[in-house]
This record gives structure tokens, sequence and C-alpha cells, in this order.
């Protein structure tokens, strides 16, 4: 028998979930519309953000009545000697797991059972308290010599997708991983569903005239990003996806996960129906009528 994904705490009446974003909050929306729309049986419990002075996460949580945890990561680095949030090194890494203590004290009191990673930017170790499903700008079931190829942040796995000559593009929902300080943790976990494919608009430039934008880059990525040619048109089909993909399959995912409905017994993912588990990859969520 398939274990549940979701193990919801003692005596609750409904999942509990916490949503966390760091900017502009649009996947956060979609998912808490979707739920109003659907009458989905789960509770959005608190708005946390790291970012209380850029992000849209207290507009948000008070449009919907949640209670708002907001926790600057920047601030605490900086009350803490250190000007970079980078986790590249042991002291950057420590503050880390800091601040994440910090935060997990402000979240105690709500009995979260799952995460929601709507824009969340921190690698965050909350991903081993509860599940945390994330929205991924790439199709992670995508593999080259048994590795995930379409990982990282932004619009990196855009990057990837066209210089390794997809022609289509779409967004997956995992539960993240916590991260141990290795690298790709975060985007190894299982894959819950994909979006529909969306053609890669490549605005005029032919592949091989951006794959030689790629190869003449150097070594080092400057300050602020390479600004070139490549990393607009992938920018700008990551903004194309956020509609066509990350708003069409993340709330989907969010109220089948809530409502018990994933699976896992030796790796397998198992999906329950009215019937009961039944064995799958991952599912392909298409757009509803009227979403």
């Amino acid at each position: 028998m398939p274990e549940n994904l979701l193990k919801c705490a003692p005596g609750h009446r409904m999942p509990r979930a916490a949503i966390l974003m760091s900017g502009g909050g649009s996947n956060a929306e979609k998912v808490l519309e979707f739920r109003e729309k659907t009458a989905a049986g789960w509770l959005p419990a608190v708005m946390i953000t790291d970012a209380p002075g850029r992000s849209r996460a207290a507009e948000i949580a008070a449009k919907y009545g949640l209670p708002f945890i907001g926790l600057d990561l920047r601030g605490f680095y900086r009350r803490h000697g250190e000007n970079k949030i980078s986790l590249a090194t042991a002291e950057g890494r420590r503050l880390r797991e800091l601040w994440t203590a910090a935060l997990r004290e402000k979240i105690a009191p709500f009995k979260i059972d799952f995460g929601v990673l709507a824009g969340f930017m921190p690698l965050s170790n909350l991903t081993g308290d509860f599940p945390c499903l994330n929205i991924h700008p790439g199709d992670l079931t995508v593999e080259r010599d048994g590795r995930r190829l379409l990982v990282g942040l932004h619009a990196i796995p855009t990057e990837l997708a066209i210089i390794n000559g997809f022609t289509a593009i779409r967004s997956s929902v995992i539960i993240a991983q916590p991260y141990t300080g290795a690298g790709g943790e975060m985007d190894s976990g299982p894959i819950l569903g994909v979006s529909p494919e969306l053609e890669l608009d490549l605005q005029g430039f032919t592949r091989d005239a951006l794959l030689d934008i790629y190869r003449r880059r150097p070594a080092k990525k400057p300050p602020g990003g390479w600004n070139d040619a490549l990393s607009r048109v992938a920018a700008a089909n990551q903004e194309r996806l956020k509609e066509k993909g990350d708003w069409i399959v993340f709330p989907q995912v969010v109220n089948d996960f809530a409502a018990g409905r994933f699976g896992q017994e030796n790796g397998q993912l198992y999906y329950r129906q009215e019937a009961g588990w039944i064995r799958t990859g991952t599912i392909e969520y298409k757009a509803l009528a009227n979403s």
C-alpha cells in the first residue's frame, strides 16, 4: 500500500498550509483564487516572506485575511555582520540555519501540515519539517545521464532548454528537499505534476545564434547577470511560462496534494482515484475551462 505523501497532524479537520513567497506573489494569488473557486478542503494558515519590504506578501495576506510573518533575510545577515546572503561560506550557511530556526519558531503556533513555495527564494530546511510544494520553471522529467537536466533558479532552466535544442518548455511541481550544501537537492524531489508544453519563442533569433552567444560567454558571470540576447530571450519565455505553465499546474497540484491524492511506494509515485491508488508517472495537468 503506498504511503500518503501528506501526513496531517492529529486533530486537524483539514490540512493547514503555510504559503511562502519573496516577490510579486502571482503564483500565491492563483493558488488562493483556485482554492476559493473550487472550495478545496485545505486551510491557508499563514503567509510568510523573507522580504517584507519588497514583496507583496503583506498585501496578499490582508486581501485573504491571513496572518502574516515577515522575517527579513538580508536584514538578518546584516545584523550578524554579513552583507552577502550567499551559502558559499561556512558562516553563510550557519546564518541561514539561524534564520531558519527563527522562522521555524514563528511558524510553530500555526501547526502547519504542508508548505506552498510560491516564488520563495531562500534555500531553507523548513523543507525537512513538512512537505513543501515548489513550482519550478522547467521540465524536471527531462534527464541526461541519469540526472535532471533543466535545473536551476530563475531563467536558467529556460536557457538550458534553448541551448540543448528543445522547442518547448513547461513548469513542474515538486516536493522540495532539504539543503545540505552539496547542490541540486531542492530540485531533486518527487515530481507531482507538469504543465502542458509551451512552444519556445526565440524572438527572431535562431537557436544557433543563441548557442553562439552562450559559447562566447566568459567563464565567470558578471555582476548583474549576462544581459545578453540569450538571457533576455530566456527571461521573456520564463515570464510567458508563468501564465501558461505555473498558473495551470500549481493550483491543481496543491488541491490534489491537500486532498491526499499523492502517495509513494519504493520510489514510485501513486495517485489516488475513487477506485483506489493507481501507479503513475508524473501527471500532466491541463488548463481547466473558465480557469
